[in-house]
């Protein structure tokens, strides 16, 4: 749990020092196609009005979603991925 809060400190601190906010983030997950996951991703990101993609893999076993998203800050875009990271089976890319 210590290197996932370390990887969101360095996370924060590289968005602030490059991004102007509000801005467009892309947030890009590959999920497993053996539940309901791709649904819970665009679940979670649909309330804010997001463009999302899907692209199934050569095997159908995953999918890529790519979702563009406008933030407000930093701490948001950072929200966004700890509550991705519940999915189970979510690759955070």
């Amino acid at each position: 749990m210590q290197d996932r809060e370390a990887f969101y400190a360095k996370l924060k601190s590289q968005l602030e020092d490059t991004t102007t906010f509000p801005a467009k983030y892309l947030y890009k997950f590959i999920v497993p196609t053996d539940g309901n996951q791709v649904q819970e991703v665009q679940d979670l990101f649909n309330e804010g009005g997001a463009v999302i993609d899907t692209k199934k893999s050569k095997t159908g076993k995953y999918v890529s979603v790519s979702i563009h998203l406008t933030v407000k800050s930093s701490d948001e875009v950072i929200s966004y991925y700890k509550k991705a990271e519940v999915i189970k089976g979510i690759i955070s890319l």
